[in-house]
């Protein structure tokens, strides 16, 4: 049995995060780890909040609250959210922790130490009508390499060249509008990034295990060349920069970037989980204290692929330190709200609260890692939604349960039948759903979530059509022991279709095999040959009939979701722009 530790990028804390978040990281990560507890491996799942830099600051502003405040709000209502649907991370902390600040303080000091680190004045962009240093990524205007007006101060998405906001032609802030903006020197400290590009790009080009795009991000960043980046920044609201254990002199003002802090926060937040469940966090950070034997995997949008690949590592192996890196990296594209990008700054997608509000969490699960956007962009639509719903959901796994078990009830009291012998027709359906298992095992351990939901769709689809081919309803007319048998291997079916779905669909697959009274301990990821767990249960177990699993989602609807969040979808598709209503 392996240790297997998965993190999820955090969500940042201005607001409850959109369905596209929620599918580029948190999701995959919570099924990754349901599946490998379901296989009996020790799964450590870690995700936090994000809560430090100017976007926190200024969503407090705008709430009036102040910034603790603010954020302590959030945190419980992301929290929520994300039980909601089912998370099942094993802790779920705050960046802004004392045990982040204490690690974030400590690697500065180890990178300082090994000459990674020192100060320097830079030129940063002042915004002089909000008064403030603007953030990078407060700083708008034109790319100097691509020429797209939308460039941020860090980097631009249409050409992902990383930038700094000095390199933007015709600069402006994003917090204002205002183009009244001006140049000055600041002080702050540097993390020499360039002194490390030799090990990163060695531990990148090792990294064979990763999948395409996180590879591609990375060595595309290493190939254009490391700079040297300030990791400090010109706020209240954060980590703050000490030396000694004392405010760092001509830093009184000054915290770390969030950026810095956290990445680090993945280490912190297993100290927090120690500390709370009585449990050590040294032996799944640490090599030279067990962490060796853990595999680290890392799920996050393709955003946030460069800080993963090459920041927070230069972090971890420049500061000299045993840490655990990670072994495979998950990256995603971005979700699409009817063909334009979901975001939380502008409300504009379905957000997790609202989704939850409209339909079960299982039904977005589903949909979103069957549509996952693995390869590419993936769009979201409502009407796409409803579409693989009923089809996957309601009229092949619900119909196939419903089937069975009210033909059960029927014919056989409820209870699970004996007599007859498999034939040809069960011989089939053994070597055919043998088959299928071996290749949905193989597509969750590659973490490629559209093949695996592909697979478990057959494997439901499995049970529809075995019922048809095998018609114990006729059997029962001319042979009962036929029948019997038939009706005993689509129950068996029956739970091996809802074991395979818990990664997805968590609470459905519990009520169908609480229905079949499963106990906890037999839910595991199947590991027997199909002619043997195909008969597993108890002969005369008795089987209830679940309650209806999916209602149907009608055309009605539809039509109300979208006119209560598709009004920018019809702006979009008329005018090819984002409505800002």
């Amino acid at each position: 049995m392996k240790r297997i530790l998965i993190t999820s990028a955090l969500p940042y804390i201005n607001g409850i995060k959109h369905l596209g978040n929620l599918t580029g990281s948190m999701l995959p990560a919570d099924i990754c780890a349901r599946f490998w507890r379901l296989c009996g491996h020790e799964v450590l799942l870690i995700c936090a909040t994000d809560e430090h830099g100017t976007p926190a600051e200024l969503a407090a502003e705008a709430a009036g609250q102040d910034v603790q405040s603010y954020c302590d709000e959030q945190y419980e209502l992301q929290r929520a959210a994300g039980i909601g649907f089912s998370l099942s991370f094993d802790w779920f902390g705050r960046s802004s922790s004392p045990q982040n600040h204490a690690f974030t303080q400590h690697f500065a000091e180890r990178l300082e130490a090994a000459g990674l680190i020192e100060e320097r004045t830079s030129q940063q962009i002042y915004s002089i009508t909000d008064q403030r240093f603007l953030p990078d990524r407060y700083v708008e205007g034109t790319c100097p390499h691509c020429g797209s007006a939308k460039a941020r101060g860090d980097q631009c998405d249409s050409c992902g060249r990383l930038l700094d906001p000095t390199d933007l032609i015709d600069p402006y802030s994003t917090i204002s509008g205002s183009h009244d903006v001006e140049v000055r020197d600041t002080t702050h400290l540097f993390l020499k990034q360039s002194k490390m590009q030799d090990t990163i790009r060695d531990w990148v080009e090792g990294a064979i295990h990763w999948p395409t795009l996180a590879r591609s991000i990375a060595l595309k960043w290493l190939d254009e060349g490391l700079h040297d980046r300030a990791i400090t920044r010109d706020l209240s609201w954060g980590v703050p920069v000490l030396k000694d254990g004392k405010p760092r002199p001509g830093f009184e003002n000054k915290v770390f970037y969030v950026w810095f802090d956290a990445p680090i926060e993945y280490i912190s937040a297993t100290r927090e989980w120690a500390e709370a469940t009585n449990n050590t966090w040294e032996n799944w950070w640490r090599t030279d204290q067990g962490a060796s034997d853990v595999s680290y995997i890392q799920f996050m949008g393709k955003d946030n692929v460069a800080f993963h690949t090459v920041s927070f590592p230069i972090t971890m192996l420049g500061s000299g330190e045993p840490w655990k890196t990670v072994d495979r990296l998950k990256a995603f594209n971005w979700v699409t709200w009817y063909g334009g990008k979901f975001s939380t700054s502008d409300k504009r997608g379905i957000f997790m609260d609202q989704a939850l509000a409209i339909a079960p969490s299982d039904m977005w699960r589903w949909h979103l890692m069957a549509n996952a956007p693995e390869s590419a962009d993936a769009a979201f639509t409502l009407e796409h939604f409803q579409a693989v719903v009923n089809s996957d959901l309601a009229n092949v796994l619900g119909n196939f349960v419903n089937r069975i078990t009210k033909f059960t009830g029927a014919k056989f009291d409820g209870q699970l039948p004996t007599g007859g012998e498999p034939g040809a027709e069960e011989q089939q359906l053994f070597e055919e759903l043998d088959t299928r298992l071996a290749a949905l095992r193989e597509h969750h351990k590659a973490m490629e979530y559209r093949k695996a939901t592909a697979e478990t769709r057959a494997i439901w689809a499995l049970g529809n059509e075995y019922l048809a081919n095998a018609a114990p309803w006729t059997a029962m007319k001319n042979d009962p022991a036929q029948a019997a048998m038939i009706v005993r291997t689509a129950l068996n079916l029956m739970v091996i279709g809802a074991i395979i779905a818990q990664p997805f669909i968590p609470d459905t697959a519990a009520k169908i095999l609480d229905a079949m009274g499963v106990p906890n301990d037999n839910r595991n990821w199947p590991k027997e040959a199909a002619a043997t767990l195909l008969d597993a249960l108890p002969h005369g177990l008795a089987c209830a009939v679940p309650k209806l699993l999916f209602a149907k989602i009608e055309d009605e609807q539809v039509q109300n979701w979208s006119e209560r969040f598709g009004a920018e979808a019809s702006e979009v598709s008329k005018n090819g722009s984002y409505s800002t209503r």
